[in-house]
């Protein structure tokens, strides 16, 4: 359950997206500042018509915003849309789309896989070269009954009709994969060994910069004892793109 949570957290944390720093006045009466996103958190701060704020960052319909007398809060995307640019434009709030999912360049997600009796948690992140090649590194933990795994790959992903809102893919990988016991009944043994990996799956856009991944992995882990060991894993999860 703790590897669940530590899965999600990284990913929701990457996933509010750093925007260039950009400042907005203030046109309705007042924008309200919400200590964190959602309509649940409370309001802390009130910035009156004419004020700046400065744009810090968008996580889907609120945005991080700093006055300039640096209280930071969240704002509505209803509210920020009733703001002006410095030229005294309506500031433009635009959504990402299917359009964007084939040309994406930072991808970062979270997955859940079985790998015979354990399970396994990875959080990835990756950045495209072009729309077809892309460059991947994740790092998971897989949880026996025995034993506690963390795996480290690096590795190069290629993609088909990338035009299209479903997705496929294959990749290669090679990687590092630490193992240690965790049962009191057993001598603690800990290793190191070097991994390969070949993954086919597919990416399936879902709304935003969300999109569901799907995907088989073969894992062979090439033992210090020359008992190399051969792993299937099926994973499924979710990713955004930006």
């Amino acid at each position: 359950m703790r590897a669940v949570v530590l899965s999600l957290a990284v990913f929701l944390l990457l996933t509010g997206h750093v925007l260039a720093e950009e400042k907005v006045r203030v046109a309705d009466p007042y924008i309200e500042l919400y200590t964190q996103p959602g309509e649940g958190h409370p309001i802390y701060h009130v910035v009156e018509r004419g004020q700046w704020v400065t744009i810090l960052k968008r996580q889907t319909d609120w945005f991080k915003v700093q006055t300039a007398d640096n209280k930071i809060g969240w704002v509505t995307r209803r509210q920020m849309a009733g703001t002006l640019t410095a030229s005294g434009e309506q500031f433009q709030i635009t959504d990402t789309g299917l359009s964007d999912f084939s040309k994406r360049g930072w991808e970062v997600g979270t997955l859940w896989g079985n790998v015979q009796t354990s399970e396994m948690f990875t959080v990835y992140g990756a950045w495209a070269f072009n729309q077809s090649l892309s460059a991947e590194v994740s790092v998971s933990q897989l949880l026996g009954n025995l034993t506690t795994s963390n795996l480290i790959n690096v590795g190069l992903v290629t993609q088909v009709f990338s035009d299209d809102w479903i997705s496929p893919y294959f990749s290669i990988a090679t990687g590092i994969v630490n193992t240690s016991t965790r049962a009191t009944l057993v001598s603690e043994v800990d290793t190191s060994d070097q991994t390969a990996s070949f993954a086919i799956g597919v990416r399936t856009y879902l709304s935003r910069t969300f999109f569901l991944r799907v995907e088989y992995r073969e894992l062979v882990i090439f033992s210090s004892t020359d008992n190399n060991e051969e792993l299937e894993i099926w994973s499924v999860g979710v990713g955004s793109f930006f």
